[in-house]
């Protein structure tokens, strides 16, 4: 069974990802960004499952992870949200977080929910390669789960061979070697690695993420690969404009192509 990643990585345009934090700016708002984000045109979401102690995520996200978890959302919280969420949505929908709220609930429990809500893969940045494939592949193919490995520019070629052999839907594409957060271009070291990356012919497509907030860094990160992610950028849009904002961000992303 073809995962809903796998399908719409083979479209044709360059995808724009959305990353929000569930249970942010309150409680109750996760489906209806997803309901408005669909609508905008967005090709994938990336809920975010808020944790308290986010490494490797910028002050945007933490900010907005330490107000969902004062809202009240943890991992039960997000799987009642989401319950029918396949009745209105369509489009792939990813969970990204942090590997520990996936113990404490139960990695095969925590995968089954995620079939049985129709939820296509997740993210676990502090998953590592070796444990992944040695502990839980199995459960995540049981579930018809992808997961996304992320690789930076300090990643070794052989690493990133291994990532790429391990993967079967994109691979996370940090831009930089900083936390999350929205800057004004890529330099001359951001363009050398998206080049250094294309020149392996991996299999699976990259998808960028980190530092693209507008048109300009979304049509830099994708000169080279399948698509971009945006996260900070959008949680700010949403605290300031509130959901009413969703299409004009998306449509200015894309310059309303």
């Amino acid at each position: 069974m073809n995962n809903r990643i796998q399908q719409k990585l083979q479209e044709k345009q360059k995808l724009l990802s959305i990353y929000f934090t569930a249970g942010f700016p309150k409680l109750d708002d996760t489906v209806t960004i997803i309901e408005g984000l669909e609508e905008a045109g967005v090709d994938m979401i990336e809920i975010g499952l808020p944790f308290s102690d986010p490494l490797a995520d910028g002050p945007t996200i933490q900010e907005s992870s330490t107000q969902a978890l004062v809202n009240g959302m943890n991992t039960e919280q997000l799987f009642d949200q989401l319950e029918h969420i396949r009745k209105s949505i369509s489009i792939p929908l990813i969970i990204m977080g942090y590997f520990n709220p996936v113990l404490q609930y139960g990695v095969e429990a925590f995968c089954k929910k995620c079939s049985e809500i129709g939820i296509d893969g997740l993210i676990l940045p502090d998953l590592p390669l070796d444990v992944y494939q040695d502990e839980y592949q199995s459960i995540f193919k049981k579930y018809n789960l992808l997961n996304m490995f992320l690789i930076t520019p300090q990643t070794s070629d052989k690493r990133i061979k291994e990532i790429d052999a391990a993967s079967d839907g994109f691979i996370y594409m940090v831009s930089s070697a900083s936390t999350t957060g929205a800057k004004v271009g890529f330099g001359e070291k951001q363009e050398a690695y998206f080049n250094r990356i294309a020149s392996m012919n991996l299999k699976n497509p990259q998808i960028v993420g980190f530092g693209i907030s507008n048109e300009k860094t979304f049509n830099q990160a994708t000169k080279k690969a399948k698509g971009a992610i945006i996260g900070s950028a959008f949680i700010k849009m949403i605290k300031k404009d509130g959901i009413n904002g969703i299409s004009k961000f998306v449509n200015n992303i894309r310059g309303a192509q």
